[in-house]
């Protein structure tokens, strides 16, 4: 194959992206984890009346600061309260659950949604433990801060599509309340273009003293949860297998780390969460929603669900002084860069690959609201990123003579008329970015 071939000049953007992530604050930052820390304990099963102390009055300072937030803007903020009861193992008594929501609404295509999630609830040692101080400076008010501060700088701008900005409850007893909004999504209507949850995104120190404050994690699956039997086997066969929506994100945002200077390196680990752990994205990539997970480079596991105490000389307990400020900045930076793009961009399209028994390969996709262009891509079947860039075209198809498919994997993605870029969806089976169609 000639690759020069199929490479054509680009087409230039043709307007200046804002970068809204240069108004992060880490005084602002700091600030909110310290008053989240000031609640006591944010344990679900806490008390949800106690003005001062406890998950109720923790959402109640979160939605304020979201209305505080949506006030600044002229009103672009709109504040729901999804809500359900739960009970289960983790959960003795039915509790009430609520997340904290704002809604910044696109001006173009209302229904494509973009949402950053961090889970506004603490533990301590024993998971049922209510009662003791659960700070949660880490995990999770680093999160949820991080989500606080983008809505503040994004909301001072307008958008295509939405943005959602997410305060969850009940991460600790069992990711209820990611279910909770992915079922609220659903509900909804949204098309879910992706998920960035942050847990644990404000420290940059190891238990055992190792330091990365330059590389942020950031987690996908690989195969889709929400995929069928026959689709796992179309899967195995024709490949797909590393090329889940949820995939391409995580190589998405990695490539916008590295334009970045002034920010983070993404190391992408190509596990749906850590090992023998969970997060809120998965109960979106269960509904086959595009979803990642950013989580620090480096965990220390003696601040973070623990009891408050020094036991051998060594101090335990998620508190904020364990915790790298000008670390958490910079990933709210990165999501922020992240949720203005995708915010910007159009869907990726859904292409189809054509080429057995030929000498040539022929891609299709259907047209996406607010795309001007698409741009093709090509890999190597054991290349672990999008290599090259063939060409870009108005057109939604485009022939490759002389290029034998068995050899190559493809995407596509769409631009808008600003030049915003979509992510890149894979011409694979499963590799559409959105839930899969019920058989």
């Amino acid at each position: 194959m000639r690759q020069a071939l199929f490479l054509i000049p680009l087409v230039a953007s043709t307007a200046a992206v804002a970068a809204p992530e240069n108004a992060i604050s880490e005084a602002r930052l700091r600030a909110d984890v310290e008053k989240l820390v000031s609640f006591g304990t944010r344990h679900t099963l806490s008390s949800q009346t106690d003005p001062k102390r406890g998950i109720g009055a923790a959402r109640k300072w979160a939605e304020a600061e979201f209305r505080k937030t949506g006030a600044a803007c002229g009103g672009c903020l709109e504040i729901v309260l999804p809500e359900t009861v739960v009970s289960g193992d983790r959960v003795p008594l039915p509790t009430r659950l609520v997340d904290v929501v704002a809604i910044q609404r696109g001006t173009e295509r209302p229904n494509e949604v973009v949402i950053v999630q961090g889970h506004i609830d603490s533990r301590v040692s024993d998971v049922l433990d209510a009662v003791k101080d659960a700070p949660g400076a880490n995990d999770d008010g680093s999160g949820t801060a991080l989500v606080l501060e983008a809505a503040r700088v994004l909301s001072k701008e307008k958008f295509a599509g939405t943005i959602v900005y997410a305060a969850l409850s009940g991460e600790e007893q069992g990711l209820l309340g990611g279910k909770l909004l992915a079922d609220y999504a659903t509900q909804q209507g949204w098309t879910v273009k992706a998920v960035l949850n942050n847990d644990i995104v404000g420290g940059s120190r190891g238990s055992d003293g190792y330091k990365d404050d330059a590389h942020v994690r950031v987690l996908s699956e690989g195969p889709r949860a929400d995929a069928t039997d026959a689709l796992r086997a179309q899967m195995r066969r024709y490949g797909g297998e590393n090329d889940s929506p949820s995939r391409n994100i995580s190589r998405w945002v990695a490539k916008l780390a590295e334009k970045d200077g002034a920010g983070l390196a993404v190391r992408q680990i190509w596990r749906a969460d850590r090992l023998g752990r969970g997060g809120d994205q998965l109960p979106f990539s269960d509904k086959g929603y595009p979803a990642i997970r950013f989580t620090v480079a480096v965990e220390d596991y003696e601040h973070q669900h623990q009891d408050l105490r020094t036991e051998g000389g060594v101090k335990f307990g998620d508190t904020v002084d364990e915790m790298d400020f000008p670390y958490l900045a910079k990933v709210t930076r990165l999501n922020v860069r992240a949720l203005a793009r995708l915010a910007r961009t159009p869907m990726p399209p859904a292409p189809v690959v054509k080429g057995a028994v030929q000498p040539s390969t022929d891609v299709e996709w259907q047209a996406v609201p607010g795309a001007t262009r698409y741009v093709l891509w090509q890999r190597r079947t054991d290349a672990p990123m999008w290599e090259t860039r063939l060409l870009e075209t108005d057109e939604t198809k485009a022939s490759l003579p002389g290029v034998r498919a068995d050899d190559w994997l493809f995407g596509v993605s769409a631009v808008a008329a600003d030049g915003s870029e979509s992510p890149i969806a894979s011409a694979v089976p499963g590799g559409q970015f959105g839930p899969l169609p019920k058989s």
